[in-house]
């Protein structure tokens, strides 16, 4: 019985033994899959792990390079366009130094500008004929001849008497056609504004103190707000029109920007400007100005001068002070006062306050398209006792004209 147990257990462990090396060997006959399996094991934690993350970026970098290449190639355009600039830059400059403008001539410019005057000053010259055409010409008919005179500011003392002449014509002309009231008007308009006066802007050369020819030398003076820069840019252009040479000096350093705007001016037609710093001595840069030109050998010298308040006793001295020095080169052919025709009286007053300080030559009136007081052109010259040399009747670069007593008249009472 012992014996029979021995042998079950015998059996059992052999069986247990054989059964063990069954499964070692099928764990045998799978271990060589398992080496691959290890390795892909132990690796793809490092490759997927490591390869799925970094592959995504490894192609986002790629990308990354791409659009950081995308955009270095955009910057090879920017590199470029400095050099573009400068090229288009100096294409804009070049032609703008040689092909510099031909200003318009200043001959009859006026006449070609009549229309735009006569559209403004109808009311001044068609008033008038309205109402010398009246069957009866009373006492209240030529207050009213007398008031429409005064509103176009032609002054009290000229208004008067014009009134006095045309009553007394009237009278002895009898009945009035409108052809004869026109050529009546036109006579008593045209004695008013003045047909002797030496209208010419003077601009010849002449000798220096120490015997050098010197060129002509022109002073414009005015306060701010009269347009008073851009009419010195503006006459260049009338005396390049006319043949001559010009430098500019920008002596109003007090303005921000007005020796920009003067050089900008003087650039479109080759005229060079003579500029210091701003907030330096005009009478420096207008010495220089003179200097420069006298080397230059140039025709004509035109400065510009500060235009403040004129009520500042100390800026009117200063320009006192700029025509002496500039007269240490030679003398100042010409002070051409600007005045804005549409501040009417207040503008004799101006004038008046110029005239004290400088030797005023000639009156440049200008927004003269934009009013209906023509009669300023009456009142100023009868305050000062000189001409109206120029008029301004627009924003254009040629719309400064020599004045003509003849158009202008005529523009006032029309066809």
């Amino acid at each position: 019985m012992e014996f029979v147990i021995l042998a079950v257990v015998i059996a059992v462990v052999a069986l247990g033994a054989i059964s063990g090396l069954v499964v070692s060997s099928r764990k045998k006959k799978q271990l060589p899959p398992a080496p691959p399996s290890s390795p892909s094991v132990t690796a793809p934690p490092a490759e997927p792990h490591v390869g799925e993350e970094a592959e995504a970026p490894r192609e986002e970098p790629r990308r990354t390079i791409e659009e950081v290449e995308l955009p270095e190639a955009a910057e090879a355009p920017a590199e470029e366009a400095p050099v573009v600039e400068p090229e288009t830059a100096a294409e804009a400059a070049a032609p703008a130094a040689p092909a510099v403008e031909v200003p318009e001539p200043t001959a009859g410019r006026l006449v070609r500008l009549r229309a735009r005057l006569s559209r403004s000053q109808n009311t001044l010259g068609k008033g008038l004929l309205t109402l010398l055409s009246r069957e009866h010409l009373d006492e209240d008919t030529w207050e009213e001849i007398e008031d429409t005179l005064l509103t176009a500011d032609v002054g009290v003392a000229p208004t008067q008497e014009l009134v006095e002449r045309l009553r007394e014509r009237v009278k002895v002309l009898g009945t009035r056609t409108p052809e004869e009231l026109r050529a009546l008007l036109r006579e008593e308009l045209l004695a008013l504004v003045g047909t002797d006066f030496d209208r010419s802007v003077h601009t010849e050369p002449g000798v220096g103190v120490n015997g050098e020819e010197k060129p002509g030398v022109v002073m414009v003076v005015g306060v701010n707000g009269t347009g008073k820069t851009t009419t010195t840019g503006k006459l260049a252009r009338v005396l390049v029109a006319d043949g001559k040479s010009v430098v500019l000096g920008a002596a109003d350093t007090f303005r921000a920007a007005a020796a920009d705007q003067l050089q900008t001016w003087g650039e479109r037609v080759g005229a060079r400007t003579v500029r210091g710093p701003e907030g330096g001595d005009p009478a420096s840069i207008a010495f220089d100005a003179v200097k420069e030109g006298i080397a230059e050998n140039a025709d004509v010298v035109l400065i510009d001068t500060a235009g403040r308040l004129h009520t500042k006793t100390g800026l009117m001295d200063e320009l006192g002070k700029v025509k002496r020095v500039v007269e240490k080169h030679g003398s100042v052919d010409e002070v051409l006062l600007v005045l804005d025709a549409t501040t009417g009286q207040n503008g004799l007053v101006q004038a008046r306050v110029f005239a004290e300080v400088v030797n005023i030559t000639g009156i440049v009136l200008t927004k003269l398209d934009g009013t209906a007081k023509g009669g300023i052109v009456v009142a100023v010259q009868r305050e000062l006792g000189v001409p109206v040399k120029l008029v301004g009747l627009g924003e254009g670069a040629d719309d400064l004209a020599p004045f003509e007593p003849e158009a202008f008249v005529d523009a006032l009472i029309g066809d």
